[in-house]
């Protein structure tokens, strides 16, 4: 899952959310350098990520795009289906979309001490072309995966998968319902039992 599900998943909770959100920064043991609740997040973004590549549905979704893209398969399919989360947002969260993703914003600028420098150097382009809104849109998902291309060694065309789901967008979009059905329950599992691991005094939200 890329950013928009990350944050999602972090069930309104701000530390976790800054955990699940700057975790791929974090290598190996260094999340035991962080705050419980930011540790509980990167933990959790592991456990999203585990689960997600292992699942039968992603694997078929995103198989679709193996035969042009080959390994970047999967993170192709990642910014996909937050697009699905984004266009069908009032089924998962009472929250307004936009509204969602400000107070994210508002919580990075918060908190950007905590946050490791290479997250420090992306986010504030983030906010300011407003990444995750733009997974609302097509013209938005092929931006971000233009963006991705020039990124990688190969500057392999990412954007060209976008006319791939476009052609296969409902069966798609019902592979990622059925898929974050479960996703959400495994988050909230995962968590549950971090809480047990890392206990800690409050759980506060940021809505």
């Amino acid at each position: 899952m890329n950013y928009l599900a990350h944050i999602y998943l972090s069930q309104e909770r701000p530390m976790v959310t800054l955990g699940n959100f700057m975790a791929d920064a974090v290598k190996g043991n260094d999340y035991q350098n962080y705050s419980t609740a930011i540790k509980k997040g990167i933990l959790l973004h592991r456990s999203i990520d585990s689960y997600t590549d292992s699942h039968p549905i992603v694997y078929q979704s995103a198989h679709r795009f193996f035969n042009k893209f080959r390994h970047y398969n999967k993170v192709i399919n990642d910014v996909l289906y937050d697009h699905f989360l984004a266009v069908n947002w009032a089924e998962y969260s009472i929250v307004n979309l936009d509204d969602f993703i400000e107070n994210f914003y508002i919580l990075l600028d918060q908190h950007k001490s905590v946050l490791p420098q290479k997250v420090n150097q992306f986010y504030p382009i983030m906010i300011k072309q407003n990444w995750l809104k733009s997974y609302q849109s097509i013209s938005g998902i092929t931006q971000i995966l233009d963006q991705m291309s020039r990124r990688i060694p190969t500057k392999a065309p990412l954007s060209e998968a976008v006319p791939i789901m476009q052609n296969h967008y409902l069966p798609m979009q019902n592979e990622f319902k059925i898929f974050f059905t479960d996703l959400i329950q495994h988050s909230q599992e995962k968590l549950a039992l971090l809480d047990k691991e890392y206990p800690e005094e409050t759980n506060e939200k940021f809505y």
